[in-house]
């Protein structure tokens, strides 16, 4: 089957989708005989294109990272996201645009524009999940599509999935982890003599981070991944405003020399508990010794381990290994397993 699709939000990760899809399209074609095309794109700062036949990806491509417009690889005027969803007759749209950590907007918006007209929506956007999940989830689930989002947490290792899959029944009672590879890939560098200055830099210059790494930085994309496991694994609303994170602004070299010193490091660790119908979630620097599993999660690595009430701690680690550092390329991995998982069968 064709497949087309469209993408909003054209930056790091989704650009790493384009080329991935790329990559992996003679095995689509040979496994599952799924062929697909891109009929509509959506940037920030470079234009909208929409074609219905199929845009060009390589130009469009090659003409973002060069800093120019797409406009003009467009079958006729599109000006918004909302424009290229509803004209760009796509089966399927990844929903990747800037994350709105206190609304979930414009993604919400794009979500539902997508499900209303048919289409299957899958998405790194944590803003969509925490303060959309269960409208978007009934929404998709009466259309007959899916509503995905594996990418949201933990780039592209399976966590709702397996979670929801694998462990029925379950009630997840605590977990507590480290969810953004930005800031412990700052810590990592600090420790080894680096400034917090040169480590930002150094991170913005792998797109492990934005131009502006605030949400980072300050705990809100850590803190936004926990909203989104309890809004979903805890089947519990939960906001990034209710964890009231705390970041690492404050963490000084003078205090990563004396911990290492003591043989213990900072990290920054998420950590949720659940009693009765109370949940307490928490984003704070912590100092961990080698007895924390999340001693050894340096650099980029990543990891959760989750408490049920039937099983023994299950964790679940992304460690970066030597050459490859965690980033765009496996969060957009996560984007495409969702998509396979929706339209293999």
């Amino acid at each position: 089957m064709h497949y087309k699709l469209s993408l909003i939000g054209f930056g790091n990760v989704a650009r790493a989708l384009a080329r991935l899809l790329l990559r992996k399209q003679d095995l689509l074609k040979s496994r599952y005989d799924i062929t697909f095309s891109f009929t509509g794109i959506s940037t920030g700062r470079h234009g909208c294109a929409v074609n219905p036949d199929g845009i060009d990806i390589h130009k469009a491509l090659e003409r973002v990272e060069s800093k120019q417009s797409i406009s003009p690889l467009s079958s006729f005027n599109v000006q918004d996201s909302l424009a290229v969803i509803q004209h760009s007759q796509a089966n399927l749209m990844f929903e990747n645009s800037p994350v709105n950590t206190q609304t979930g907007q414009p993604a919400i918006d794009h979500i539902r524009t997508a499900l209303e007209l048919g289409m299957h929506v899958i998405t790194a956007n944590k803003g969509s999940v925490v303060h959309g999940y269960h409208e978007l989830s009934a929404l998709a689930k009466s259309k007959g599509k899916t509503f995905g989002f594996e990418a949201t947490v933990l780039s592209g290792s399976p966590l709702f999935s397996v979670f929801r899959e694998t462990f029925p029944l379950a009630e997840l009672i605590s977990f507590k982890g480290i969810l953004n590879a930005t800031t412990n890939t700052i810590l990592s560098r600090m420790e080894n003599g680096e400034s917090y200055e040169d480590a930002v830099k150094y991170c913005q210059s792998i797109g492990l981070t934005e131009t502006d790494p605030t949400n980072d930085v300050d705990g809100w994309d850590a803190a936004i991944k926990v909203a989104a496991l309890i809004t979903v694994l805890m089947d519990t609303p939960f906001t990034p405003q209710q964890v009231e994170p705390t970041g690492i602004r404050d963490i000084t070299p003078e205090m990563i020399a004396k911990a290492k010193a003591e043989g213990k490091r900072y990290k920054l660790v998420c950590s949720v508990e659940k009693s009765g119908k109370q949940i307490r979630a928490r984003v704070e620097p912590k100092l961990v010794d080698p007895s924390s599993p999340l001693y050894g999660m340096m650099n980029s690595s990543t990891g959760v381990t989750l408490r049920t009430d039937v099983l023994p701690d299950y964790s679940i680690i992304t460690s970066e290994r030597e050459g490859m550092t965690s980033g765009p390329v496996e969060t957009a991995y996560g984007l495409f397993a969702d998509f396979v998982n929706a339209v293999k069968n």
